[in-house]
């Protein structure tokens, strides 16, 4: 369950991201935004999905729009879904892209 994280300097990078449930972010990612203060902070986005194209990542950032974050960027990938589709996802190459993805978020 995500709660919020008492003590969290306004000058933390904070990562957030979620899988795809009907083109938006999961629920409780949707609710930890609502509860919240994101203004100033720096955010870097990332999400999967089995049949989607990012939208959950875009509908974060809709999200986070009005609570003053900082978009630092986003990375979205496919992830498996089901028993059979996507089979392979992520694979080798996406992972490594994530992780270069979070490296350049650490260094800005």
């Amino acid at each position: 369950m995500l709660k919020q994280k008492k003590g969290l300097a306004k000058d933390s990078f904070v990562f957030l991201g979620s899988g795809c449930y009907g083109g938006k972010p999961g629920g409780e990612l949707q609710r930890f935004i609502k509860r919240n203060d994101f203004k100033g902070r720096q955010v870097a986005l990332f999400g999967t999905s089995g049949g989607g194209v990012g939208d959950e990542v875009r509908a974060i950032e809709e999200l986070l729009k009005p609570t003053g974050a900082l978009i630092k960027g986003s990375f979205y990938c496919k992830g498996k879904t089901f028993l059979l589709l996507n089979r392979g996802h992520p694979s080798n190459e996406e992972l490594a892209n994530a992780r270069e993805f979070a490296n350049e978020m650490k260094k800005s």
